[in-house]
């Protein structure tokens, strides 16, 4: 799978770096292995990195293996996808959907903050 390069995988260890320290906003997909809807998912945020490239940070986070972030930030239901800028989180809407209801998400979420 080499469209994977767009979006980087973050942990416990490089979220502050990634997610926190972000100049960009940072637009985060939190998801796991078994969840066949944040699989629906993986596609659309790939696309949209390469979109919003140079304006969002696109990244995923793997609940399985980072509870702690997951439970710092009140994930209950996957895919959860997050929206940060300045290190604070600014909007999130959890479920699948298309490309173009997270982009239209990110774009208002952006405008509001």
């Amino acid at each position: 799978m080499g469209t994977e390069h767009s979006v980087t995988q973050v942990n416990n260890a490089s979220w502050e770096k990634e997610v926190v320290q972000s100049q960009l906003p940072v637009f985060v997909d939190f998801w796991a292995e078994w969840c066949g809807p944040c699989r629906m998912v993986g596609p659309a945020v790939e696309q949209l990195s390469k979109t919003l490239e140079g304006k969002v940070k696109t990244v995923k986070l793997n609940v399985d293996e980072n509870q702690e972030i997951a439970v710092k930030y009140g994930i209950h239901s996957i895919p959860s996808l997050l929206l940060f800028k300045d290190g604070k989180e600014i909007a999130r809407t959890v479920g699948a959907a298309p490309k173009e209801a997270y982009q239209k998400f990110i774009e208002e979420a952006l405008t509001k903050n």
